[in-house]
């Protein structure tokens, strides 16, 4: 391989599971690639650095979450943070990536020189700001804005107590014997609830709409069984395909069958609470997996309700006060501190500032091709996981897939990798994002576009994508490879 003239062949922005990901699918498959990861925080991890709130967990699990290359070992598959990041850093160590991630080194800007074949990123450390290159850019950024979460405008200035978002968990915070009321009823409420309720006098989860709950033990029994008895790699597979198609096959008959999906997950619920269940609380006014389902591992949301130390309430928020929570019904929630566990805000490509040739890119003008690159953007790929499974399927198939388009361009001697569309195109767009949860439907506007076939349909679909994948050709007549002489460009520049 023809060493670039950029000062890497590849950069990866992130170092949280896309990130780290792509790094490993790199040592496999391009070994002879130089690459770099540029990580903002100053510890890899992504989300499972970010977020150290009580009880933070996988909401998917450890199976799927984690990578087809490397087996997950603990015995419990939702697993804890402390856990994810041992996991991470022990395949970083393992395989030789820690060298190639520079911490404290954030992206502001990133843009594409036609005529060098160069992607040129200015970044920030440590306060100083430095220019690096590489001629192939993978955003392993996330999809959410780890600076500014969603802020649902509440009037605090009355409360007297302390106000705490999750994204920002104070390290000193003690709650114990304190009045908790969790303002929210998504995946970060339902894990904090039961976490904080044996400390705490009392945790309120506090909910202007119910959302649909699943309980699921936090071991896989099946797993830890084949692990006793199969190769480490073989039971991880088998375990891994099954709950690829038990989840598969439970969305589908959710948007099939809501119905008896709904009254199945009730039944459930119910059941685990027994006189302590409450319909209005745990009805939502919508189908199960038009937003994703809240886990809750081992039943101890309700555990804890059973216990006396939680409840659910559901009510509109009238205002704050000295002491609490008024309720426009009328009651009030004591509260010593209130979490406002309200979402998260949506950000596209880490918020770097992304141009080509100097022209800002706006990616809500752009259809994804196979679900990682954007049409008329050269060598450019990045992660947006599944909305209705793991996010490390989409960041495993994408990785795999990029490493093959880079291998195809050294053998046909390309260093400029472009998905071509038309502007006569006629593709029939869709809806980006089929649910209805507040953070997809905020930051909608900014999301690129998706058609309603494959290549430029960003699917939902985990074993469709990855047979799609798997058997269309790289060079299909659609993503064009160009060579641009990067050495005599340089010796222009250098003369003029």
């Amino acid at each position: 391989m023809a060493k670039t003239a950029c000062d890497h062949d590849v950069l990866i922005v992130g170092a949280g599971i896309s990130g780290i990901g792509m790094a490993a699918h790199l040592e496999m498959m391009c070994p002879g690639r130089d690459y770099a990861i540029l990580e903002a925080r100053e510890n890899l991890g992504g989300t499972w650095d970010l977020f150290r709130y009580p009880g933070i967990r996988s909401d998917s699990d450890m199976h799927t979450l984690g990578f087809v290359f490397e087996p997950w070992r603990h015995e419990k598959s939702i697993a804890d943070g402390p856990s994810i990041l041992e996991y991470l850093n022990r395949i970083v160590d393992e395989r030789g990536i820690r060298q190639k991630i520079l911490l404290g080194t954030k992206v502001v800007s990133a843009n594409w020189h036609s005529d060098r074949a160069c992607w040129e990123l200015s970044v920030d450390r440590g306060g100083s700001r430095q220019t690096i290159t590489a001629n192939w850019l993978y955003l392993g950024t996330g999809y959410y804005d780890y600076d500014d979460p969603y802020d649902a405008g509440f009037d605090f200035s009355a409360f007297q107590g302390q106000v705490v978002h999750p994204q920002f968990w104070p390290d000193d915070l003690d709650y114990t014997g304190k009045n908790v009321v969790v303002v929210g009823s998504g995946a970060t409420a339902v894990t904090l609830v039961p976490s904080m309720a044996d400390k705490a006098a009392s945790v309120t989860m506090l909910q202007r709409t119910p959302t649909w709950m699943f309980s699921r033990p936090a071991k896989d029994a099946l797993a830890n069984f084949l692990r006793k008895i199969l190769p480490e790699e073989t039971a991880y597979k088998i375990t891994r395909w099954k709950n690829v198609f038990m989840q598969d096959k439970s969305f589908k008959t959710a948007r099939n069958k809501p119905e008896k999906v709904k009254q199945f997950l009730q039944k459930k619920i119910q059941k685990a609470l027994g006189d302590h269940y409450d319909p209005a609380a745990f009805t939502p006014p919508y189908d199960p997996w038009d937003q994703r389902l809240c886990l809750v591992p081992d039943n101890d949301l309700f555990e804890a309700m059973k216990r006396g130390k939680a409840q659910v309430v559901t009510a509109h928020i009238d205002s704050f006060d000295a002491t609490g929570v008024k309720l426009k019904d009328g009651r009030h929630l004591p509260a010593d501190i209130i979490v406002t566990a309200t979402g998260l805000r949506l950000a596209v490509a880490g918020k770097i500032a992304v141009s080509q040739d100097g022209a800002p890119v706006d990616f809500a003008q752009r259809f994804y091709y196979k679900g990682c690159m954007f049409s008329n953007l050269p060598n450019l790929a990045v992660v947006f996981g599944y909305l209705n499974a793991s996010w490390t399927l989409r960041a495993d198939i994408n990785s795999e897939y990029v490493c093959k388009v880079l291998n195809h361009m050294d053998a046909v001697g390309a260093n400029v990798a472009t998905p071509s569309l038309a502007d006569d195109h006629g593709l029939e767009e869709e809806d980006l994002f089929d649910f209805s949860s507040g953070y997809i439907q905020r930051g909608k506007h900014l999301m690129p576009k998706s058609a309603t076939t494959l290549p430029w349909r960003l699917n939902q679909d985990y074993r469709v994508d990855k047979k799609a994948l798997a058997e269309a050709p790289i060079d299909d007549g659609i993503l064009q490879f160009d060579h641009v002489d990067q050495r005599a460009q340089q010796q222009l520049e250098a003369a003029e």
